[in-house]
C-alpha cells in the first residue's frame, strides 16, 4: 500500500505508482474524503484499499480495503474530514483520573520500555507500539469502504494510526499495471458519538474492520465475539471485543483472513471513545495475540487539544 505525505514545505509527495486525481475537500459532514475524480473502483472483487492525502485544498487519490489520508481538521477519525487547520501535535499535562504518568508529566512516555507512544491529541488518547511500527501524524485517518462504492463512504475508520509493514503484500490483481498494497497490521483510535454503550462500540468496530478489510462481500465469513469488560494498565475501564474472518478466498494473491480487537471506553466527560487493532490472520508473521493485548494494555487518557 502506498501512502501520501505532506512535506515540510507543504507539498504533497506521492509514494508508489498510483496516478493522482485532484479535487476539492468535502464540506463538513461529507461522506467521502474528496468530491471529484476518486479514481476507478477496484475490479475482481478486491477490497477497496484507497490511500488519500488531503493537502491544502487538494485531495490526491493514490490507490483503491484500507484507506489513509491527512485531514484538515474537524472530527475526521470516522473517515469524514472537515475543512479547517490541521490538528496540533503535542498534548498538555492531564489531571484525568487513571491517567498514567509513565515517567513524564504529560503521560506520553511509553509504558513499555523500548516501545514508542502513539498519541491522538484530538481525542486525548495515547498507547504504545513496538519500535518497528510506523507512527503516522495526528492528522492521518485510515478507513475502509464497500467495494465498488464510488463515494468511498467509510464503513469504519480511525485517526492517528500506527502501521506495521505498510507494503507487506503487493499485487496487481486486475492486471492494470497498478500495484495495490496490503499492510500487515494497523492500530488507531476514534470517537464513538453514535454508540449506545461501550460493548456495542467495541463489537461493531471489530466486525466492520474485519469485514471491510478482508471478508467483503461475504459477511457470513466474519465471526464477532461477545464484548467483555477490560481494564488497561492505567486503570481505564471499558469493553473489548474481537472479530475474525475465516475462509476468505478472493482471487488476489493478497486475499487473506483478518482479525480485529477493539476497546471502547468513556473519558471523564462521558464521551465514548475507542481503540482498534486490525491485522492479517493465519500467516507466519501475524502479530501474535500477546502483542496485541500488550498494546491494548497501554491505552490511556491524556489531555487533548481543543
Amino acid at each position: 500500500m502506498g501512502y501520501g505525505q505532506q512535506s515540510p514545505g507543504g507539498e504533497h509527495q506521492q509514494q508508489g505508482p498510483w496516478p493522482p486525481y485532484v479535487g476539492q475537500p468535502p464540506a463538513p459532514g461529507g461522506g467521502a474524503p474528496w468530491n471529484a475524480h476518486p479514481g476507478p473502483p477496484p475490479s475482481g472483487g478486491r477490497r477497496r484499499s484507497s490511500v488519500v492525502a488531503v493537502v491544502a485544498a487538494t485531495a490526491v487519490v493514490l490507490a483503491a480495503g484500507i484507506t489513509g489520508f491527512l485531514v484538515l481538521g474537524g472530527d475526521g477519525d470516522d473517515g469524514k474530514p472537515e475543512a479547517g487547520p490541521t490538528g496540533a501535535g503535542g498534548v498538555s499535562p492531564s489531571a484525568s483520573p487513571g491517567e498514567p504518568r509513565g515517567g513524564a508529566e504529560d503521560g506520553t512516555a511509553p509504558l513499555v520500555p523500548g516501545w514508542k507512544t502513539v498519541t491522538n491529541p484530538k481525542r486525548g488518547i495515547a498507547f504504545d507500539v513496538p519500535v518497528d511500527w510506523a507512527v503516522k501524524s495526528s492528522g492521518w485517518v485510515t478507513y475502509v469502504a464497500e467495494n465498488g462504492d464510488p463515494e468511498e463512504t467509510p464503513l469504519v475508520g480511525f485517526a492517528a494510526p500506527a502501521i506495521l509493514k505498510e507494503k507487506w503484500c503487493r499485487s496487481d490483481d486486475d492486471g492494470n499495471g497498478t500495484q495495490e498494497g496490503t499492510p500487515l497490521a494497523s492500530v488507531g483510535s476514534r470517537a464513538e458519538p453514535d454508540a449506545r454503550d461501550t460493548a456495542e462500540a467495541a463489537g461493531e468496530n471489530a466486525r466492520l474492520w474485519v469485514y471491510g478489510s478482508y471478508a467483503q462481500p461475504a459477511k457470513e465469513k466474519v465471526t464477532t465475539g461477545a464484548a467483555k469488560p477490560f481494564t488497561t494498565k492505567s486503570g481505564l475501564t471499558g469493553s473489548v471485543a474481537t472479530a475474525t474472518s475465516t475462509g476468505v478466498d478472493g482471487p488476489g494473491r493478497c486475499a487473506y483472513d483478518g482479525k480485529a480487537t477493539a476497546f471502547a471506553f468513556e473519558n471523564p466527560a462521558g464521551e465514548a471513545l475507542s481503540w482498534t487493532f486490525v491485522g492479517v490472520r493465519g500467516v507466519d508473521d501475524e502479530v501474535p495475540e500477546p502483542t496485541v493485548r500488550k498494546i491494548l494494555g497501554t491505552v490511556r487518557l491524556v489531555d487533548g487539544t481543543p
